[in-house]
């Protein structure tokens, strides 16, 4: 049975021509369970706009007053982004702490940052958010950082002592040391571009199965790999780009990236923040759309992914569409009939087979079928070529050895076309 290290109450103003509103609310609890807090309680009310001063309505404060009776401990956790009135307000009135859904995002991020990049893009997408916060809410401000068990180390109390200027500088510093590691990470990128192998990029909703799949596939074609990624159940299990060389049985290859999900209403310093890290989407030469088959709400996550793509460049790449989780799919829902989309359960590793048929129509044309006479003190070409082309038949005559063979057409004109057999 899960831990919480908090409870909270979540609350939300249903605005008009929001038909989505449910499933934002159902989000926002699992965003909070991701972050280790427990829903204890929520209270919603129907409004053409959230209140200027306290966010909701007074009846409604009334209200969710007596429902944090029953919980002293709980805090608030509100579905949208609130000012810095607002959250003084909230929290002057109902004596609790109060995050907004930014601020929430921020906090499981801080906790699933691993790596020295994805602590930096964190630490200033914080910084961001805070920075036009100081002003009268310096109090607010240490309790949005301080216990409650989110381990948002680093920006609670120790930030209030730090005055705009301050703050300016060390975001000026965390970007440059950020700059430095995008630099390093832009040169690997180029090596692998070097190689000439197609990037197929996975993206798609968080926890939508792109981790499960990448090692789904690293574990049908490099099974004594060592390098597995991280999957788990929950949201933003993965703010790390991962990326590893999938080779088939014919030695046809394609680098897979694995990336940080998408989530409805991202916070746009995130976004900015990881732009450098989502670069990797925007140079890929084709996208897998990994969703969540099984999720009533998957049309609308589709539609947020796409919008995020749209906003990064990347709405130009091919893609396909991966529907995962259809092992959880009630009563045999019926597929939508669409190109270039496949049907799998990474759980019963179904539909891989099916999945790799599309990414070599899509990335993996460009080979040909030649037969070489390689004399024999050009071994290593013969080795070369037994490492990464398909070699169909092998013979030795007096001039060499002759390979019957299928490689690209980069490796044909490097190394093969100087001994091609007439």
């Amino acid at each position: 049975m899960k831990r919480y290290e908090q409870e909270a109450v979540i609350i939300g103003i249903h605005l008009q021509n929001q038909p989505d509103f449910a499933a934002a609310m159902e989000e926002l609890g699992s965003l909070a369970a991701a972050c280790g807090i427990e829903v204890v309680g929520e209270l919603s009310q129907k409004a053409a706009r959230p209140s200027p001063s306290h966010y909701m309505g007074k009846g409604k404060l009334e209200e969710l007053s007596a429902l944090l009776a029953g919980h002293e401990n709980a805090i608030v956790i509100c579905n949208d982004e609130l000012s810095p009135s607002q959250i003084r307000n909230l929290e002057a009135a109902l004596s609790r702490r109060v995050l907004d859904r930014t601020m929430l995002i921020l906090d499981i991020f801080a906790k699933r940052a691993k790596t020295r990049e994805a602590q930096l893009q964190v630490e200033i997408a914080h910084l961001q958010y805070m920075l036009p916060r100081l002003s009268g809410m310096r109090e607010s401000l240490g309790r949005q950082g301080g216990g409650s068990g989110l381990k948002n180390r680093g920006s609670g109390e120790t930030k209030l002592e730090l005055d705009r200027r301050s703050i300016e500088d060390r975001i000026t510093a965390l970007q440059l040391e950020l700059a430095k590691l995008v630099a390093r990470r832009k040169t690997q990128r180029k090596k692998r571009q070097k190689n000439e192998l197609p990037v197929v990029c996975l993206v798609g909703y968080t926890n939508t199965g792109k981790s499960s799949l990448m090692n789904a596939l690293l574990e049908r074609y490099n099974p004594q790999s060592d390098k597995l990624v991280l999957a788990q159940n929950m949201l933003f299990a993965t703010l790390e780009t991962s990326v590893r060389r999938i080779e088939l049985p014919d030695h046809r290859a394609f680098l897979l990236t694995d990336t940080v999900g998408f989530v409805s209403r991202l916070p746009h310093h995130l976004v900015k923040a990881f732009r450098s890290t989502l670069e990797e989407v925007a140079e890929a030469d084709l996208l897998i759309h990994v969703a969540d088959y099984a999720n009533p709400s998957y049309p609308e996550q589709i539609a947020v992914t796409e919008d995020t793509l749209k906003a990064l460049g990347a709405d130009q790449i091919p893609v396909i569409y991966a529907y995962n989780k259809t092992d959880l799919t009630i009563g045999g829902t019926p597929y939508p009939d669409q190109k270039d989309a496949v049907y799998l359960s990474v759980k019963q590793k179904s539909g891989i087979d099916e999945l790799i048929a599309l990414i070599r129509g899509h990335v993996l044309t460009d080979y040909i079928q030649c037969e070489v006479l390689i004399p024999f003190d050009q071994g290593q070409v013969v080795s070369y070529f037994n490492e990464h082309a398909w070699v169909q038949s092998t013979s030795y005559e007096e001039e060499g050895t002759r390979l019957k063979l299928e490689c690209t057409t980069a490796d044909f004109e490097k190394y093969g076309s100087p001994f091609l057999s007439r």
